[in-house]
């Protein structure tokens, strides 16, 4: 069979089970919306979380920038990675034992104000929003190939699909929706690995063969430096660490983004106690390790068997592959010499060929010339990703507006089948935006979603970790602190991308910082203003500095909230 029809069964499979779970799971209160109805098992909860994190910038572009970037691009895994660990060590049994359905329920009651918890919304709005627009390019790259349809088509697509299951079953059909992603995603992107590897170096384990020797006797990363180098490229192991300033900062800026992040925190209220929360984050980082070892291998593989393919080689004569991304309008090729054979060069001036790095995941088995059930598979896996992210992300934004929104601020009184009603129109204003928006984003996924997390640095990482930490930091701090800190980052990362209509160009960056690492110093001038405006206004209430003592104190029993 072809690869399509490969792929329109298997994905047509995996979809069958994920409408069917979340018809089966759909939500019927707002507990059951928002947070699950807080009854799920640590292990379960373990596979949503890795799934609701693992979002199409980990399965579709990680691999994609480090085979471009070289080893400079791992600081996106070592961010991701090593904020997870802060989240689940620092933030989430604390958060889980305050007992409150969004972050900004959290703010706005650690913080005993209505504009703290309104500021904290609109945090979470556009954090939420910056994000789903980097899946929404990933499920427009998936549904590209998948139906060899242009990126546009495949964004509109997607925008359907999101919308359907999202609206229709809340936090309790997204989380055991996201379980059966989770399955499919990491099996989609380990089997292609475990293929590759051992074609390439003949070791089944893709962590290990991606350093391995060739049947020739070279070292395949031996063998990659080399043909970077005589294309004029860095060499790739060393390419992207000579600019050390943007590899601290963009890792941080990751790493605190994580800390912050509201459709990852939320998941850690979906379980019965404290206990649970820690035990299901472990989990989590069990889950994830598997895909994030994978990564660099998948890139090296990638990187490799592309320059191979490609680099000199006639263009009447590439394999259909090539064809079918050109396509989609994701790889191009312009003839600049006249000769039908394709210069992939480091000198912009002479190469001839583009390629959008997001597609490097789903085009790599193809390149490798893997059998086609293979190939769909990975495309599969490619919607898992965005679509389990997405719909996490869509929930926020859902639930800041009908929970954080009307009934905390404007409509206390709405009634509870009013609140899922505003929840689901959030959804579908949030999918269509988020899709048009993904039509022209301003980065590769990856790039896009280290825009959000540096917003969340910036803006929700001092106002929790103080939050929990500080009993003297009080809402006048929090407010304060979160205004700043968004707006600065905020006006920096608009400034300095021409895609979203700023004027300033990469030769202006402060001390060389470039946007997706400017969260850190956005996060840093956050807390110097809350600390600095706490000191010098009135402490918190008695009650308020008493909670966030019994906070603190670890405990592996119920919190209040949603326990009782």
């Amino acid at each position: 069979m072809s690869v399509q029809t490969w792929t329109f069964i298997i994905v047509g499979i995996t979809f069958a089970i994920y409408i069917g779970v979340a018809i089966w799971a759909r939500a019927g209160s707002t507990k059951e919306f928002y947070v699950a109805g807080g009854g799920v098992s640590p292990l379960a909860n373990g596979m949503a979380t890795a799934a609701d994190w693992m979002s199409a910038a980990s399965y579709l572009s990680m691999a994609g920038l480090i085979s471009f970037m070289g080893y400079g691009g791992a600081q996106y895994l070592m961010g991701w990675t090593g904020g997870y660990v802060l989240l689940a060590l620092l933030l989430a049994p604390y958060l889980r034992k305050f007992g409150k359905f969004t972050v900004p329920d959290f703010i706005g009651e650690r913080y005993y104000s209505k504009t703290a918890r309104l500021v904290a919304l609109l945090c979470a709005l556009l954090v939420s929003f910056t994000y789903v627009v980097g899946q929404m390019k990933g499920v427009g790259v998936a549904f590209a190939r998948f139906l060899e349809v242009e990126f546009a088509t495949g964004i509109f697509i997607g925008i359907a699909i999101v919308f359907f299951y999202a609206v229709l079953g809340g936090m309790k059909g997204i989380t055991y929706t996201q379980v059966a992603q989770y399955c499919v995603l990491i099996f989609a992107f380990t089997v292609p690995a475990i293929f590759i590897s051992l074609q390439m170096v003949g070791n089944p384990i893709p962590q290990v063969g991606f350093g391995g020797t060739m049947s020739d006797g070279t070292y395949l990363l031996d063998k990659l430096n080399k043909l970077n180098v005589d294309l004029g490229f860095s060499e790739y192991t060393s390419a992207g660490m000579e600019d050390r300033v943007n590899v601290f900062f963009v890792t941080a800026a990751l790493m605190f983004g994580t800390a912050g992040l509201p459709h990852v925190i939320v998941r850690f209220f979906t379980v019965p106690k404290v206990k649970d929360a820690r035990i299901s984050a472990g989990y989590a980082l069990l889950f994830i390790a598997i895909l994030y070892t994978t990564a660099p291998a998948i890139a090296t593989f990638a990187r490799t068997n592309l320059i191979e393919t490609v680099s000199n080689q006639p263009y009447d004569e590439m394999p259909a592959w090539f064809s079918k991304w050109e396509a989609s309008k994701l790889i191009s090729f312009e003839d600049k010499n006249n000769d039908h054979r394709i210069q992939y060069l480091a000198d912009p001036t002479r190469n001839e060929l583009t390629i959008d790095r997001d597609i490097m995941v789903l085009a790599n088995p193809e390149i490798a010339n893997l059998p086609a059930w293979v190939i769909a598979l990975v495309v599969a896996g490619g919607l898992a990703a965005a679509l389990s992210t997405a719909a996490g992300l869509l929930l926020v934004i859902a639930t800041s507006i009908s929970h954080d929104l009307l009934k905390k601020n404007l409509m206390p009184d709405i009634s509870e089948k009013g609140e899922l009603l505003a929840a689901r129109i959030a959804i579908a204003v949030a999918v269509v935006g988020a899709g048009l928006a993904g039509l022209n984003p301003p980065g590769f996924v990856a790039q896009v979603v280290a825009l959000a997390f540096g917003l969340a640095a910036s803006s929700f990482f001092p106002a929790i970790i103080l939050g929990i930490f500080d009993k003297r930091m009080n809402k006048e701090g929090a407010i304060a602190g979160m205004i700043v800190g968004i707006l600065f980052t905020a006006a920096y990362i608009w400034y300095f991308k021409p895609q979203l209509g700023g004027p300033g160009t990469p030769e202006g960056y402060w001390f060389g910082i470039k946007p997706e690492g400017i969260g850190v110093i956005g996060m840093l001038i956050n807390l110097a203003v809350s600390l600095l405006v706490s000191r010098f206004t009135a402490a918190p209430p008695q009650e308020i500095r008493d909670l966030v003592e019994d906070i603190r104190i670890p405990r592996g029993s119920s919190g209040p909230g949603l326990a009782h």
